[in-house]
């Protein structure tokens, strides 16, 4: 790896990596790596069914034997044809699909990494993690070849083009999907090939100065956690869960595919989140549980009760967090559904979760916990990490008092990729420091609740993924006619928080219009502002600092608006 972090850096994340006195050395994994914890639940009930995938009236149902079959197929295909080994990276441009699933498990069984991107993003986005990763192989969905191709001349030596399913559209690119049939299945040969320490993902994530930072995860952070997860929420084989987030973040691939497997649980992979079908095929897959955002939250209760109660849905419970959840959004899902909302909380740099709510609480306490403080409590921490509320010396605050909310444990990330200095501003006084403000309350038996009350990075985060606003003011800062701009995420019941722009004009002929058309030609939808307020200045400190925090309640009005892209004339 291409050096990181100093000596003292890597002492202090080494710290960082502790939990309860226990090293990051003393694991608490249960297997040596991915390819033994898949291969468990091929001997213990290799014919019961893991994961089941949903596109509309497409279905494709897989057991553990199955798709590990896949998963060694494809595995000689990337070591023997591919020549990739342990150590070399691989970026997936693809969407929710067994064959995305396939390709990253098999990834980790030889000891490759994987950079999931999110297509969704910018063309430049995907060029940086292309080359800042090194990477040695591109897998890409069939429909995004072209988009590719046109970037192709700006990647930096990637040997290895792959098409992960489909008919080639490119005579030049590899077939994964003909290897995933006719492959060699031997898993001999396959099962040591990586280790605890092994570098799994690399998530890229942004800063507030809109720089990508690649979150380096190892096999036991994803193992460790994972089993936490299924720990606290007491997961069996009888668990099926519902899976409708992108698999490109960690919460989706976290969540809903690896924590499963950790209990021989399956998984119904949705193509896409759909409100108007969620229940109906949730009901007809048996999903009882799942992991949500609180924008699917939103959404469910927009979309009515009438589905639900066509569908007979058996869920019992949604796990919920990845953005700020509101407790007038846990009112009105957990009032007219009558499913438990198990709210959480973590970040990429801890793997995913952190801490959550208890399962099955009574229902006062459930309620006092997400309803009664002016802010939904994201739980107790889980047994792979610690966390506390320190001010900026390191030092623990007491009950009720805000700091910042830190962290350390197993799941906490190896490093951020080649950012020596995201790595010593990140890891201080023996913790991962999040950049999240909160406060902690005890229960009658002294477990600290922690509650997070808003982000000391500014970052906007709209339907479970961070958006830097630094990047969008550069935008908005570019437009003819405005004198200085700003982005400000805003309270929005829809997707936690919604983008808007302050702007203060230099042509007083500029409208609201010009604006949002201007940023639609450089942004996604999801990343844009939505609606402009214009004024004559911003509020700025003494020292000439401005203060965005304070331009929040001029959106006050749109806290209830649904924002839809009309180019797409599309509903959720």
């Amino acid at each position: 790896m291409t050096l990181s972090y100093t000596p003292e850096t890597a002492r202090k994340i080494d710290q960082a990596r502790t939990v309860h006195g226990r090293a990051f050395s003393d694991t608490l994994a249960k297997w040596p790596n991915f390819a033994h914890l898949f291969k468990s639940q091929v001997v213990a009930r290799g014919d019961q069914t893991y994961l089941i995938y949903r596109n509309g009236d497409e279905r494709q149902k897989l057991t553990y034997r199955e798709m590990f079959t896949r998963m060694c197929r494809t595995a000689h295909f990337m070591r023997d044809k591919l020549a990739l080994k342990a150590g070399d990276r691989i970026v997936t441009v693809a969407y929710n699909h067994v064959d995305t699933v396939v390709a990253t498990f098999a990834a980790w069984m030889i000891g490759a990494t994987v950079v999931p991107f999110n297509a969704g993003e910018a063309d430049e986005r995907l060029v940086f993690a292309v080359n800042n990763a090194d990477t040695k192989a591109i897998f890409v969905m069939p429909d995004m070849v072209a988009r590719v191709e046109a970037l192709r001349d700006q990647f930096e030596q990637v040997p290895n083009y792959v098409q992960i399913n489909g008919e080639l559209v490119n005579a030049e690119y590899l077939s994964m999907s003909i290897e995933c049939q006719y492959g060699n299945p031997d898993e001999a040969s396959l099962m040591n090939l990586a280790n605890l320490n092994t570098e799994a993902l690399i998530v890229y994530t942004s800063g507030t100065t809109g720089a990508p930072k690649g979150v380096v995860l190892d096999q036991q952070n994803i193992i460790v956690c994972c089993q936490s997860i299924a720990d606290w929420h007491r997961i069996t084989p009888e668990h099926r869960f519902m899976l409708v987030l992108p698999i490109h973040h960690v919460n989706g691939l976290m969540v809903t595919l690896v924590t499963p497997v950790v209990a021989g649980a399956s998984t119904v992979l949705n193509h896409k989140f759909s409100a108007s079908n969620y229940w109906r095929v949730a009901a007809e897959e048996k999903a009882n549980c799942g992991s949500v955002v609180p924008t699917v939250l939103s959404f469910l209760c927009e979309a009515g009760k009438d589905n639900f109660t066509a569908a007979k849905c058996g869920i019992e419970f949604l796990i919920c967090g990845a953005g700020p959840l509101t407790v007038q959004t846990v009112e009105r899902f957990e009032d007219a559904f009558g499913v438990e909302v198990v709210h959480g909380y973590g970040l990429s740099e801890t793997t995913v979760y952190t801490c959550y709510i208890p399962r099955g609480l009574p229902k006062a306490e459930h309620d006092k916990w997400l309803r009664s403080f002016g802010y939904p409590a994201i739980g107790i921490p889980i047994s792979c990490n610690e966390m506390d509320i320190q001010d900026p010396m390191g030092k623990s605050v007491p009950e009720g008092e805000k700091g910042e909310i830190v962290i350390r444990g197993q799941n906490v990330m190896k490093c951020y990729y080649k950012r020596p200095d995201a790595n010593a501003d990140s890891f201080t006084h023996g913790w991962f420091r999040s950049g999240d403000e909160g406060f902690f309350k005890k229960d009658a038996q002294g477990n600290k609740y922690f509650f997070i009350t808003g982000r000391l990075k500014e970052l906007i985060i709209r339907g479970g993924v961070n958006y830097s606003p630094l990047e969008i003011d550069e935008v908005i800062n570019r437009i003819p006619g405005v004198k200085a701009g700003m982005a400000v995420g805003f309270e929005n019941n829809m997707y936690g928080e919604e983008i808007g722009a302050y702007v203060v004009k230099e042509n007083p002929a500029l409208t609201e219009q010009d604006v949002l058309d201007a940023c639609a030609k450089e942004l996604s939808f999801s990343k844009r502002p939505k609606v402009v307020v214009f004024g004559d200045e911003f509020p700025v400190t003494s020292t000439g600092k401005y203060q965005r925090l304070k331009l929040k309640g001029l959106f006050a009005q749109w806290k209830d608006t649904q924002f839809r892209d009309s180019s797409k004339q599309k509903t959720a």
